[in-house]
């Protein structure tokens, strides 16, 4: 097929899955821009927007290969996650190395640990946990999530949820001990880490 530039990112997907190579092409020359603008806007280094770029990529090139693209109609917000993905890990690799550069002249002191409570990098790690496990929370089932809800975000006793759910102790307990393997299980199934 000649002229990709009709068909949408989800066709464009099936094709590339399928073998050919040019429909990846055309979805990279869709979304380049957008993706490279998003990552440097948060780098703010060319040569390391470059990199994470070309990381994203690879990533997506290997997802769909290995038949693992799932996002339906949204690849443009899949592109962007997993760029967002490499930039934490980016962050995150770089804070464990304790690197700090001397190349650069010009430094940021309001995104310095020692002077702020808190840095960019932290709290872009600190967004995507809590966005994480709110989505693992909404796909426990009912009665988990709801024992769940009611110990950590209205620090109720397990007694007081027994009381309010009608049910004993146990029951409480015991469906608690269900939704904390469930979130375990969801985000090892999803590959999300749960710690900041």
């Amino acid at each position: 097929m000649d002229n990709f530039v009709t068909l949408s990112d989800e066709q464009l997907v099936a094709l590339y899955a399928d073998g050919n190579n040019e429909a990846f092409d055309e979805l990279l020359k869709r979304h380049q821009d957008k993706v490279y603008t998003y990552i440097n806007r948060i780098v703010k280094d060319d040569d390391l927007a470059n990199d994470i770029f070309q990381d994203t990529f690879v990533k997506a090139i290997i997802t769909i290969k290995q038949g693992r693209y799932a996002e339906a109609g949204k690849f443009s917000a899949w592109i962007t996650r997993i760029a967002h993905n490499r930039i934490i890990d980016y962050f995150r690799q770089e804070k464990a190395e304790n690197l700090q550069s001397c190349d650069n002249t010009e430094v940021n002191i309001l995104n310095r640990k020692d002077l702020c409570e808190s840095t960019i990098e932290d709290k872009i790690v600190s967004l995507q946990t809590r966005n994480d496990i709110k989505r693992i929370i909404m796909a426990l089932p009912l009665l988990q999530r709801e024992v769940l809800i009611m110990r950590y975000y209205k620090n109720m006793s397990f007694k007081e949820i027994a009381d309010v759910t009608n049910v004993s102790i146990n029951t409480a307990l015991g469906r608690m001990r269900y939704a904390i393997l469930n979130m375990r299980r969801i985000a090892e199934q999803h590959d999300i880490v749960l710690t900041m």
